[in-house]
């Protein structure tokens, strides 16, 4: 795992690589190293370790995902918005065994900040799950509230609906039938 800063200084030594080799008529190299400088920035900006982890995702490898995670030492390798997602995918992963982690990774997830609204909603809804279980309705509510906004395309509708109505029942209200899991519809 690379630090951060190191990647800029290469970023900055090579650009200024290429800006000499421009002036000395090597046009060739001078390309080259300026695509070498855009590799260098992309890794920057997005991180080898999270694409990785992300690819193990795919594929349903916790494990492997948990361990590709652990390599990462978030505050020296990852800028903020990575830190972000770095703490979102402990939470998914944390979330199959130890609630009080998970909770603490979402909650500072959505404190530095996810790129896509659709992220967002999967932490507030993760969350507000996670209060509903602490016994904390006013809170879950509250976060589902705010995983229905974020929710712009409607992925997370079905989800979002299960969650309410166990909080409805939770709550002692009546619940249609199509909601309620024990009740077995015949034909």
């Amino acid at each position: 795992m690379i630090n951060k800063n190191i990647k800029i200084i290469v970023a900055a030594i090579l650009f200024a690589t290429a800006i000499w080799q421009f002036t000395e008529k090597n046009i060739g190299n001078g390309i080259f190293l300026i695509l070498l400088t855009a590799l260098v920035a992309l890794v920057y900006f997005k991180n080898e370790m999270l694409i990785m982890t992300l690819f193990k995702f795919r594929k349903q490898d916790m494990e492997g995902a948990k361990r590709i995670l652990a390599k990462i030492n978030p505050n020296t390798a990852l800028i903020k918005n990575q830190q972000g997602y770095y703490f979102y995918l402990n939470g998914i992963i944390n979330a199959q065994n130890n609630l009080n982690q998970a909770e603490k990774d979402f909650r500072k997830a959505v404190e530095l900040g996810l790129n896509q609204k659709e992220d967002l909603a999967v932490a507030k809804l993760q969350l507000a799950g996670i209060a509903m279980g602490k016994n904390r309705p006013a809170e879950a509510q509250k976060l589902l509230a705010e995983a229905k906004q974020h929710d712009a395309k409607g992925m997370l509708k079905e989800q979002i609906n299960m969650v309410e109505a166990q909080m409805k029942q939770n709550r002692g209200q009546k619940v249609p039938m199509w909601y309620n899991q024990n009740k077995k519809r015949g034909f």
